[in-house]
Order: C-alpha cells, then sequence, then structure tokens
C-alpha cells in the first residue's frame, strides 16, 4: 500500500474514532465499532494501528502537533501555540471528550508524549553540538520541563470549556514561560 494509501485509511479510522467519542466514553468504544463505521475488516485497523490508544496518539500527531513543528523549528512559539489551540478548538466536541479519558492510556499522558516528541526534536536540532551549562539541563529535560507546562495549559484550557480564544491562552502561556515567579508576583 502507498503511503498515500496509508494515510487515507488512517484518516478514515480516525474520522470513524471522533465521530464514536461524541456518542460514548473512548473506553467503551469496540474496534469493531471503529472498523464498521470506517467500513473496512479489522485485519485493517490493526494493519495501522495497536489499538484505540494508538490512534488517538495517531490524532494528536498528525493533525495538532506535527502541523506545529515548522512552527517550531522557525522560533514562530507564539504562532504555534495559536495554531494548536485553533485546532483544538475546531474538534472542540471532540477533545472535551478525550480529556475525559484517565488511566494508563490517559489523554494526558498522550499528549504529553507527543508535545515532548515535538519539543525533543526542535530543542536536539538547536543544540547539536553545543555543551549544557548544566549537566541536569539535557535536551529531554527541557523537553519535559516543556511538554509538562505546555500539557497543563492545554489541558485546563480544554476542561474550561475553550471559553478564552486561542491567541489569548497563547499569549498566557507566553506571558507566563518567559517570566520568573517574583516577576509574575510583583505585576499582580
Amino acid at each position: 500500500m502507498t503511503n498515500q494509501g496509508k494515510n487515507a485509511v488512517d484518516t478514515l479510522l480516525a474520522e470513524s474514532f471522533k465521530e464514536l467519542t461524541l456518542k460514548q466514553p473512548i473506553e467503551k468504544i469496540t474496534i469493531k465499532e471503529i472498523t464498521d463505521k470506517a467500513g473496512v475488516i479489522r485485519p485493517t485497523f490493526y494493519n495501522h494501528f495497536q489499538d484505540k490508544y494508538e490512534l488517538l496518539e495517531w490524532i494528536i500527531m498528525s493533525q495538532i502537533i506535527e502541523p506545529i513543528g515548522p512552527l517550531l523549528q522557525n522560533g514562530m512559539v507564539h504562532e504555534a501555540l495559536v495554531l494548536m489551540f485553533t485546532s483544538i478548538e475546531k474538534e472542540r466536541d471532540f477533545y472535551s471528550k478525550a480529556c475525559k479519558l484517565e488511566g494508563q492510556n490517559s489523554f494526558e499522558s498522550i499528549v504529553k508524549s507527543c508535545i515532548k516528541q515535538i519539543i525533543l526534536g526542535v530543542i536536539e536540532n538547536k543544540v547539536t553540538g553545543k555543551k549544557p551549562i548544566h549537566a541536569w539541563l539535557t535536551p529531554d529535560h527541557l523537553a519535559e520541563y516543556y511538554s509538562q507546562s505546555m500539557c497543563f495549559v492545554a489541558i485546563s484550557w480544554i476542561k474550561s470549556n475553550m471559553v478564552i480564544p486561542p491567541k489569548e491562552v497563547a499569549d498566557i502561556y507566553q506571558y507566563v514561560i518567559k517570566r520568573s515567579l517574583d516577576e509574575i508576583l510583583s505585576e499582580m
């Protein structure tokens, strides 16, 4: 199967999965329901994804995280955040339901892992050949730190019913991340 054909099937399964999440919790959705809705047979699903959680990760990576990669690589963090929050907002109902997924394959752990991957790639690209100013400041630790903070903001925003516009959420994140706690407290 060509890469284009694989992507078409991935997208078909993703759309089927997203529609099903609007009617029932993710934990209760079966692979059979996903494939029936998509009009494919079960083995097709397993040729593309291990389980529905891997499908959810693919949705997050391909539709939210990968599109912001070029912006992050070019130092356009604010624009990347606006795009990320706008993309989430466009599928408000799906992400509101997905956000409720807890346990071993929680939405938070999947999102954090996806964000960490993209940030780690950006950091490693920027610091190649450079020595860190402190042994603890490894690319992995930095990616973990920023992925946790970004994940916290994104999930808090989703859980608050996305009442703040995407650009404003990005502005708030940038404000907090660029200042020390002392500076923020002095400005309050």
